[in-house]
């Protein structure tokens, strides 16, 4: 617990250090935070404040930066957000986020909140439910079953399924003709939903079969195609960033391989509002220099996905949120209108 000198004292120490991105020292605190205490004072706060974790001196002669538990105790319970924050941020100039495209919708999100944060943007892709019109197995080699599904604008998707028995054509067709027969023009989520009330009172051979081919359903776009990313070469002006090319590396990989994005945007997807994931925290947020601030976006009432900024600890997260939330309101808009 801390007493309201000392917090006053860490939330000074963040503002500047966002500010400035300078350690800052107790001649400096002191004046910004505008008590009447002596340096020394204010050094034994600080030393009080390193104990707990909350700060800590880069260097022997140097002042203080906050660390990932300073900055979390000051983004949950000290930070103010100035009133004409918002008005700021809608009046800049951004993209324009056209309904008919959703696409398109997506990946100006991300250019605009690269543009607004000056970090890095990054938007998961709507899932959209799929319909099949139909669909057909074939029966393959050492037990493995080609799946194929036509949506009702004629797309084609295969799916090879791994099977326990070895079933025969007939088996196979048997299959097919139930499921197009009772599921066809439903989406695959609602086939899963049936599928988990009706399996018992079908033939445990075929029921097998259709939960294996539901499961390995039909996706709209590939893993690559799930996170879109802006403005990764922001980081370069970053001197967090750009003082170490190993922790650049790092972060560029990141974005590369997009696994951990879409972890990170699917555990943000399951909350109301914006969230803020600091680095060193938890394994949603493995690097301790990066910081995420996210928040879903809706379609027609109901949230599809979740779009962000990446970057620094030391960012204005004030400012942040707004954007996000901002950008999130904005998709949302343009999502959600008549197509």
């Amino acid at each position: 617990m801390l007493d309201d000198r000392a917090k006053l004292l860490l939330k000074t120490l963040v503002e500047r250090y966002i500010a400035d991105g300078q350690p800052v020292g107790s001649r400096t605190l002191s004046k910004a935070s505008e008590l009447d205490l002596s340096p020394a004072t204010i050094r034994n706060v600080m030393s009080d404040l390193e104990e707990l974790g909350l700060i800590v001196s880069p260097h022997t002669s140097a002042g203080r930066v906050p660390t990932a538990r300073g900055y979390r105790l000051f983004v949950d319970t000290m930070m103010t957000v100035r009133s004409d924050a918002v008005s700021q941020i809608e009046g800049l100039p951004s993209p324009r986020l056209m309904p008919e495209q959703p696409r398109q919708v997506i990946s100006h999100a991300a250019q605009m909140l690269s543009s607004l944060s000056h970090f890095v943007g990054v938007v998961m892709v709507p899932k959209r439910p799929t319909v099949f019109r139909h669909i057909e197995f074939l029966n393959l080699s050492d037990r493995r079953v080609l799946v194929i599904l036509v949506t009702p604008d004629g797309d084609v998707q295969n799916r090879i399924i791994h099977t326990e028995n070895t079933y025969t054509q007939t088996q196979l067709q048997e299959a097919a003709n139930f499921i197009n027969a009772h599921y066809a023009g439903l989406t695959m989520d609602a086939v899963r939903e049936r599928l988990k009330n009706e399996v018992e009172a079908l033939r445990g051979e075929i029921a097998t079969l259709m939960v294996k081919a539901v499961e390995a359903g039909p996706e709209d776009a590939s893993a690559e195609d799930d996170v879109v990313v802006a403005g990764e070469r922001n980081l370069l002006s970053v001197n967090e960033f750009s003082r170490d090319m190993g922790n650049l590396r790092r972060m560029f990989d990141l974005f590369e391989q997009k696994t951990q994005l879409m972890r990170l945007l699917e555990v943000s997807n399951r909350a109301d509002g914006v969230r803020i994931f600091i680095g060193g925290e938890s394994q949603v947020v493995p690097y301790e220099e990066l910081s995420v601030v996210t928040a879903p976006y809706e379609a027609d009432g109901k949230v599809v996905g979740t779009l962000g900024v990446i970057g620094p600890q030391r960012m204005a997260y004030d400012r942040m949120i707004q954007i996000v939330d901002v950008t999130a309101k904005l998709v949302s808009n343009a999502l959600s209108q008549p197509k």
